[in-house]
């Protein structure tokens, strides 16, 4: 692989982190650590990743609620660490949203392996795909906006919330529903006022196309033309 891959352990074992996290940096990854499903999603806030291994028990949030909150937003390639024989935990994370599983404990060969394939499959999956509408362009794998093929700089949360209006064009979201989508957990940092920040930045940054953001009065906000 020629690109260096972004990877996210997730475990509170520090052993198996650190074990992991060597091994993966020999193999030429980028590698970040958090210790639970509340560190976890502070990560996804600050940076962007291309695979995260997450073990099902951990404190304070677990495994199973993180891949459920990530699911919300992301559809970043998700392999999770379960204990031998516990079938039904690795039923579970699959139905929450995993993508494969892996059993502890695992030979650093068999991890590679499992983590080469799932990005090659991911890789294979994702075509670089553009949202025009009027005069807004998104592309989606990018992370990019333009209007009239001027470059605009958003936040992650502006970009995740312009992109969740353009792919549901012409629907209405409540403010409820557009928080719980793009905050998701982060109910002690977000709140239905900062939705309404959020779509008033977008509109200045968005200069001429912000006409496409319609507020629905008593409702919520929706994207058309």
């Amino acid at each position: 692989m020629n690109k260096q891959y972004h990877v996210l352990v997730v475990d509170d074992e520090k052993e198996m982190v650190e074990l992991v996290t060597s091994y993966l940096r020999k193999e030429r990854f980028q590698v970040s650590s958090a210790s639970n499903g509340y560190a976890l999603l502070q990560k996804l806030e600050e940076q962007e990743v291309d695979l995260i291994l997450l073990d099902l028990m951990m404190p304070y949030m677990d495994g199973f609620t993180a891949c459920k909150e990530i699911r919300k937003f992301s559809d970043v390639p998700i392999i999770m660490l379960t204990a031998k024989g516990e079938e039904a935990d690795r039923v579970s994370g699959l139905k929450m949203g995993a993508d494969d599983y892996i059993v502890k404990p695992f030979s650093p060969n068999e991890l590679l392996a499992r983590i080469e394939a799932l990005l090659r499959r991911t890789n294979q999956n994702v075509k670089s795909a553009l949202l025009r509408i009027g005069k807004l362009v998104i592309d989606i794998d990018g992370r990019t906006v333009k209007v009239n093929d001027k470059p605009i700089t958003l936040t992650r949360k502006e970009f995740d919330l312009l992109l969740l209006l353009a792919k549901n064009k012409e629907r209405v979201f409540t403010r409820e529903q557009l928080h719980d989508r793009v905050w998701g957990m982060e109910h002690s940092k977000a709140t239905l006022r900062t939705v309404d920040t959020h779509i008033k930045t977008l509109r200045i940054k968005l200069g001429k196309a912000s006409e496409l953001i319609k507020t629905v009065w008593g409702v919520g906000y929706k994207l058309e033309e």
